[in-house]
């Protein structure tokens, strides 16, 4: 759902997903967790299909996000928040989505193919950016 605006589009990434896998699962080398590995089939599979425009990007709120209860004077300030993000550019999305998902910095660096320190950096950075917005906005 961070991905793209409708849920019938977001489970049929999810279909596609789980069918590479299924099919590229005997080139997992283990050199990662599963879970990491997935992670970047999903995240591979989303860009492309957005890229190939068979899909559109969008700041919805991911479906874990709306789904908790949050009170009401929080979620306009998350809206923004998201909004904020889809206009980042594509990597730094993906890494503060990662993040947001309480990933750890060595399972995001595997997923995006960068180094541990590097998605450090890129996070402070990102962070930095997303305050800067706040500040503007305001």
């Amino acid at each position: 759902m961070a991905y793209v605006n409708d849920r019938v589009e977001a489970q049929d990434l999810t279909q596609e997903t789980f069918i590479i896998v299924w099919e590229k699962l005997d080139t997992f080398r283990n050199e990662s967790s599963i879970g990491t590995w997935i992670y970047r089939i999903a995240t591979n599979n989303c860009l492309k299909m957005i890229r190939k425009g068979k899909v559109h990007k969008t700041a919805e709120l991911p479906i874990h996000i709306m789904e908790k209860e949050m009170p009401a004077s929080l979620e306009p300030q998350i809206k923004l928040l998201y909004q904020f993000i889809s206009e980042l550019p594509e990597i730094e999305r993906i890494i503060i989505s990662l993040e947001l998902e309480d990933l750890n910095q060595a399972e995001i660096a595997l997923i995006v193919g960068l180094s541990a320190t590097n998605v450090r950096v890129k996070i402070h950075r990102i962070k930095k950016k997303l305050t800067k917005k706040f500040k503007d906005h305001e």
